[in-house]
Protein backbone atom coordinates (compact mmCIF):
# COMPACT_ATOMS: atom_id res chain seq x y z
CA UNK A 1 0.00 0.00 0.00
CA UNK A 2 2.85 1.79 0.61
CA UNK A 3 3.80 1.99 -2.82
CA UNK A 4 0.05 3.05 -3.94
CA UNK A 5 0.50 5.87 -1.44
CA UNK A 6 3.95 6.92 -3.12
CA UNK A 7 2.20 6.64 -6.78
CA UNK A 8 -0.01 8.91 -5.72
CA UNK A 9 1.53 11.47 -4.60
CA UNK A 10 3.14 11.43 -7.92
CA UNK A 11 0.04 10.92 -9.60
CA UNK A 12 -1.44 14.30 -7.94
CA UNK A 13 1.75 16.53 -8.57
CA UNK A 14 0.98 15.22 -12.05
CA UNK A 15 -2.18 16.74 -12.05
CA UNK A 16 -1.33 19.32 -10.16
CA UNK A 17 1.83 20.88 -12.52
CA UNK A 18 1.43 18.39 -15.48
CA UNK A 19 4.90 15.87 -15.31
CA UNK A 20 6.37 14.99 -18.20
CA UNK A 21 5.59 11.03 -19.76
CA UNK A 22 9.07 10.10 -18.97
CA UNK A 23 8.94 11.11 -15.31
CA UNK A 24 5.50 9.21 -15.11
CA UNK A 25 6.55 6.05 -16.97
CA UNK A 26 9.72 5.81 -14.47
CA UNK A 27 7.79 5.81 -11.38
CA UNK A 28 5.17 3.79 -12.38
CA UNK A 29 8.08 1.32 -13.71
CA UNK A 30 9.74 1.30 -10.18
CA UNK A 31 6.70 0.91 -8.43
CA UNK A 32 6.45 -2.31 -10.75
CA UNK A 33 10.11 -3.58 -9.90
CA UNK A 34 9.61 -3.03 -6.26
CA UNK A 35 6.37 -4.55 -5.80
CA UNK A 36 7.76 -7.93 -7.61
CA UNK A 37 10.36 -7.50 -5.37
CA UNK A 38 8.43 -7.61 -2.12
CA UNK A 39 6.23 -10.69 -4.07
CA UNK A 40 8.61 -12.76 -4.89
CA UNK A 41 12.66 -11.68 -4.67
CA UNK A 42 13.51 -14.06 -7.15
CA UNK A 43 11.14 -14.06 -9.61
CA UNK A 44 11.69 -16.84 -12.59
CA UNK A 45 13.74 -14.74 -15.35
CA UNK A 46 11.39 -15.54 -18.39
CA UNK A 47 8.11 -13.94 -15.99
CA UNK A 48 10.32 -11.05 -14.62
CA UNK A 49 9.75 -8.55 -18.02
CA UNK A 50 6.47 -9.78 -19.15
CA UNK A 51 5.15 -9.15 -15.22
CA UNK A 52 7.47 -5.80 -14.60
CA UNK A 53 5.61 -4.48 -18.06
CA UNK A 54 2.05 -5.86 -17.17
CA UNK A 55 1.83 -3.91 -13.97
CA UNK A 56 3.23 -0.81 -15.48
CA UNK A 57 0.81 -1.32 -18.12
CA UNK A 58 -2.46 -1.45 -16.20
CA UNK A 59 -1.25 1.12 -14.02
CA UNK A 60 -1.27 3.54 -17.09
CA UNK A 61 -4.75 2.02 -18.58
CA UNK A 62 -6.59 2.52 -15.78
CA UNK A 63 -5.97 6.30 -16.43
CA UNK A 64 -6.23 6.03 -19.78
CA UNK A 65 -9.97 4.41 -19.19
CA UNK A 66 -11.31 7.03 -16.57
CA UNK A 67 -12.81 8.88 -18.99
CA UNK A 68 -16.51 8.54 -18.01
CA UNK A 69 -18.82 8.53 -15.14
CA UNK A 70 -18.60 5.79 -13.30
CA UNK A 71 -16.30 3.37 -15.24
CA UNK A 72 -13.35 3.32 -13.45
CA UNK A 73 -14.96 3.02 -10.37
CA UNK A 74 -17.16 -0.09 -11.08
CA UNK A 75 -14.08 -1.93 -12.24
CA UNK A 76 -12.71 -1.55 -8.86
CA UNK A 77 -15.40 -2.61 -7.38
CA UNK A 78 -15.87 -5.57 -9.92
CA UNK A 79 -12.21 -5.93 -9.74
CA UNK A 80 -11.30 -5.61 -6.54
CA UNK A 81 -14.83 -7.44 -5.23
CA UNK A 82 -13.85 -10.67 -7.20
CA UNK A 83 -10.17 -10.66 -6.01
CA UNK A 84 -11.84 -10.58 -2.26
CA UNK A 85 -13.98 -13.72 -3.44
CA UNK A 86 -11.55 -15.68 -4.40
CA UNK A 87 -8.93 -14.89 -1.64
CA UNK A 88 -11.77 -15.91 0.86
CA UNK A 89 -12.48 -19.21 -1.10
CA UNK A 90 -8.66 -20.19 -1.47
CA UNK A 91 -8.67 -19.21 2.48
CA UNK A 92 -6.23 -16.37 1.86
CA UNK A 93 -8.13 -13.98 4.53
CA UNK A 94 -5.55 -11.31 4.86
CA UNK A 95 -5.24 -10.61 1.01
CA UNK A 96 -9.33 -10.58 0.77
CA UNK A 97 -9.59 -8.16 3.65
CA UNK A 98 -7.63 -6.00 1.58
CA UNK A 99 -9.52 -6.45 -1.31
CA UNK A 100 -12.62 -6.10 0.24
CA UNK A 101 -11.30 -2.56 1.39
CA UNK A 102 -10.27 -1.40 -1.59
CA UNK A 103 -13.71 -2.72 -3.34
CA UNK A 104 -15.43 -0.29 -0.52
CA UNK A 105 -13.30 2.37 -0.83
CA UNK A 106 -14.31 2.40 -4.43
CA UNK A 107 -17.80 1.94 -3.83
CA UNK A 108 -18.41 5.10 -1.36
CA UNK A 109 -16.47 6.78 -4.06
CA UNK A 110 -18.85 5.76 -6.70
CA UNK A 111 -21.72 7.24 -5.18
CA UNK A 112 -20.29 10.47 -6.24
CA UNK A 113 -19.39 9.62 -9.45
CA UNK A 114 -21.87 7.64 -11.12
CA UNK A 115 -23.29 9.52 -13.74
CA UNK A 116 -24.12 12.85 -13.60
CA UNK A 117 -20.80 13.02 -11.13
CA UNK A 118 -20.26 15.06 -8.52
CA UNK A 119 -16.08 13.99 -7.59
CA UNK A 120 -13.57 12.64 -10.54
CA UNK A 121 -11.08 10.08 -9.30
CA UNK A 122 -8.17 11.55 -11.70
CA UNK A 123 -4.08 10.56 -11.86
CA UNK A 124 -4.19 10.47 -8.09
CA UNK A 125 -7.04 7.92 -8.19
CA UNK A 126 -7.04 5.84 -11.04
CA UNK A 127 -3.00 5.39 -11.24
CA UNK A 128 -3.21 3.65 -7.56
CA UNK A 129 -5.52 1.63 -8.55
CA UNK A 130 -4.40 0.36 -11.97
CA UNK A 131 -0.79 -0.81 -9.98
CA UNK A 132 -2.64 -2.39 -6.79
CA UNK A 133 -5.00 -4.29 -9.66
CA UNK A 134 -1.53 -5.24 -11.08
CA UNK A 135 0.39 -5.91 -7.91
CA UNK A 136 -2.05 -8.06 -6.12
CA UNK A 137 -3.13 -10.08 -9.21
CA UNK A 138 0.45 -10.87 -9.35
CA UNK A 139 0.79 -11.03 -5.40
CA UNK A 140 -2.59 -13.76 -5.45
CA UNK A 141 -0.42 -15.98 -8.51
CA UNK A 142 2.59 -16.17 -6.32
CA UNK A 143 0.58 -17.74 -3.39
CA UNK A 144 -1.65 -20.39 -5.82
CA UNK A 145 -4.70 -18.10 -4.95
CA UNK A 146 -5.76 -18.00 -8.41
CA UNK A 147 -4.08 -18.79 -11.48
CA UNK A 148 -2.28 -15.93 -13.97
CA UNK A 149 -5.03 -15.59 -16.32
CA UNK A 150 -7.59 -14.96 -13.64
CA UNK A 151 -6.59 -11.32 -13.23
CA UNK A 152 -6.09 -10.68 -16.61
CA UNK A 153 -10.45 -12.03 -17.46
CA UNK A 154 -11.33 -9.86 -14.62
CA UNK A 155 -10.16 -6.68 -15.37
CA UNK A 156 -10.24 -7.71 -19.11
CA UNK A 157 -13.04 -4.76 -19.83
CA UNK A 158 -10.14 -2.51 -18.83
CA UNK A 159 -7.37 -4.00 -20.76
CA UNK A 160 -8.81 -5.46 -23.75
CA UNK A 161 -10.07 -1.76 -24.89
CA UNK A 162 -6.86 -0.15 -24.13
CA UNK A 163 -4.64 -2.60 -25.20
CA UNK A 164 -6.55 -2.62 -28.82
CA UNK A 165 -6.97 0.96 -29.04
CA UNK A 166 -3.19 1.58 -28.29
CA UNK A 167 -2.19 -1.04 -30.73
CA UNK A 168 -4.28 0.71 -33.52
CA UNK A 169 -2.63 4.02 -32.45
CA UNK A 170 0.71 2.33 -32.45
CA UNK A 171 -0.08 0.61 -36.08
CA UNK A 172 -1.27 4.29 -37.38
CA UNK A 173 1.83 5.74 -36.10
CA UNK A 174 -0.06 8.40 -33.98
CA UNK A 175 1.62 10.00 -30.85
CA UNK A 176 -0.38 7.62 -28.47
CA UNK A 177 0.81 9.41 -25.65
CA UNK A 178 -1.86 12.45 -26.53
CA UNK A 179 -4.86 12.60 -25.45
CA UNK A 180 -7.86 11.38 -27.85
CA UNK A 181 -11.65 9.83 -27.88
CA UNK A 182 -10.66 6.50 -29.41
CA UNK A 183 -11.45 3.73 -26.54
CA UNK A 184 -14.56 1.54 -27.48
CA UNK A 185 -15.90 2.74 -24.89
CA UNK A 186 -15.68 6.30 -26.10
CA UNK A 187 -16.85 5.55 -29.20
CA UNK A 188 -19.74 4.22 -27.69
CA UNK A 189 -21.12 7.26 -26.31
CA UNK A 190 -20.20 9.48 -29.33
CA UNK A 191 -22.36 7.01 -31.24
CA UNK A 192 -25.22 7.95 -29.26
CA UNK A 193 -25.12 5.31 -26.01
CA UNK A 194 -25.43 7.88 -22.72
CA UNK A 195 -22.54 8.12 -20.34
CA UNK A 196 -25.15 6.10 -18.09
CA UNK A 197 -25.65 3.55 -20.94
CA UNK A 198 -21.67 3.37 -21.35
CA UNK A 199 -21.22 2.07 -17.08
CA UNK A 200 -24.37 -0.20 -17.08
CA UNK A 201 -23.14 -2.14 -20.40
CA UNK A 202 -19.56 -1.81 -18.76
CA UNK A 203 -21.09 -3.28 -15.38
CA UNK A 204 -22.68 -5.75 -17.32
CA UNK A 205 -19.88 -7.25 -19.05
CA UNK A 206 -17.63 -7.23 -15.63
CA UNK A 207 -19.93 -8.67 -13.92
CA UNK A 208 -19.73 -11.59 -16.49
CA UNK A 209 -16.33 -11.33 -16.77
CA UNK A 210 -15.74 -11.81 -13.18
CA UNK A 211 -18.03 -14.99 -12.76
CA UNK A 212 -16.32 -16.56 -15.18
CA UNK A 213 -13.21 -16.36 -13.65
CA UNK A 214 -14.60 -16.93 -10.65
CA UNK A 215 -16.14 -20.90 -12.14
CA UNK A 216 -12.95 -21.41 -14.19
CA UNK A 217 -10.93 -20.43 -11.36
CA UNK A 218 -9.91 -24.10 -10.13
CA UNK A 219 -11.23 -26.02 -12.85
CA UNK A 220 -9.79 -28.63 -15.72
CA UNK A 221 -7.12 -26.66 -17.87
CA UNK A 222 -9.61 -27.67 -20.67
CA UNK A 223 -12.41 -25.35 -19.21
CA UNK A 224 -10.28 -22.97 -18.01
CA UNK A 225 -8.62 -22.81 -21.91
CA UNK A 226 -12.58 -22.95 -22.93
CA UNK A 227 -13.04 -19.97 -20.57
CA UNK A 228 -10.75 -18.02 -22.22
CA UNK A 229 -11.54 -19.05 -25.82
CA UNK A 230 -15.54 -18.14 -25.07
CA UNK A 231 -13.78 -14.52 -23.99
CA UNK A 232 -11.53 -13.85 -26.58
CA UNK A 233 -14.52 -14.47 -29.50
CA UNK A 234 -17.06 -12.40 -26.90
CA UNK A 235 -14.65 -9.48 -27.27
CA UNK A 236 -13.79 -9.83 -31.00
CA UNK A 237 -17.70 -9.81 -31.78
CA UNK A 238 -18.14 -7.21 -29.59
CA UNK A 239 -14.83 -5.09 -30.65
CA UNK A 240 -15.80 -5.69 -34.82
CA UNK A 241 -19.17 -4.77 -33.66
CA UNK A 242 -18.25 -1.39 -32.54
CA UNK A 243 -15.80 -0.97 -35.23
CA UNK A 244 -18.60 -1.51 -37.98
CA UNK A 245 -20.76 1.03 -36.52
CA UNK A 246 -17.65 3.44 -36.01
CA UNK A 247 -16.57 3.25 -39.98
CA UNK A 248 -19.87 3.35 -41.25
CA UNK A 249 -20.92 6.53 -38.96
CA UNK A 250 -17.62 7.61 -40.25
CA UNK A 251 -18.61 7.27 -43.79
CA UNK A 252 -21.73 9.04 -43.53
Amino acid sequence: MLIALALAAVSFGDDLFGLPAAWRLAAHLAAAAFALWLIHPRPEALLIIPLLLGIGWITNLYNFMDGSDGLAGGMAIAGFGTFAIAAQMHGSNSLAVLCIAIASASFAFLLFNFQPAKIFMGDAGSIPLGFLAGAIGVAGWQESVWPLWFPVLVFSPFIVDATLTLAKRVFRRDKEWEAHREHYYQRAVQMGLSHRGTALAEYALMAVCSAAALSARTASPGIQASVLAAATLAYAVICLNIDTRWSRRVQQ
